[in-house]
């Protein structure tokens, strides 16, 4: 198959193609006597793989690495593959989701209670943005959470 269908199939654009090739996610296509990248037809389903492992939140690194413990696997059981990085990710995926339902409950409680100046906010004892915690140097410690309620 040629770049243009291929691409296409894959529902990609010819740029994202050559990117994909040129970062070793596909092989090198063979030449048409014309001088064509030409394609075998499971480049399709490689290229579907490699958008829903990204889709899955899987960076292009780790599809790669993916995709080459499969081709080197000859049926043998990988300790880090699939299953194990997969694991990885939904803990990644479920700490973003914790973080990201902080960040809405924060938002929630500030457009509640009518915040519309950070400054003015920050400096006012009922404002529900724990602007202390969220500024804190990783490596010092927070307040307690007693303090921080007791504080607002």
């Amino acid at each position: 198959m040629r770049r243009g269908r291929v691409a296409a199939a894959a529902g990609l654009n010819i740029e994202t193609l050559r990117y994909y090739e040129r970062r070793g996610l596909l092989a090198a296509p063979d030449r048409s006597p014309g001088g064509h990248r030409l394609y075998p037809p499971e480049t399709v389903t490689v290229l579907r793989v490699i958008k829903a492992a990204q889709r899955l939140g899987f960076t292009l690194d780790e599809v790669s690495d993916l995709l080459e413990l499969g081709r080197h696997r000859h049926g043998k059981r990988i300790d880090a593959g699939l299953q194990q990085r997969a694991h990885t990710k939904l803990v990644e995926v479920e700490v973003r989701i914790s973080d990201l339902t902080a960040i809405r409950d924060n938002l929630t409680a500030a457009l509640d209670a009518g915040c519309d100046d950070l400054l003015a906010c920050a400096s006012s004892p009922c404002c529900p943005i724990p602007f202390e915690a969220i500024t804190l140097h990783p490596d010092s410690q927070p307040a307690p959470a007693a303090n921080i309620r007791a504080q607002r």
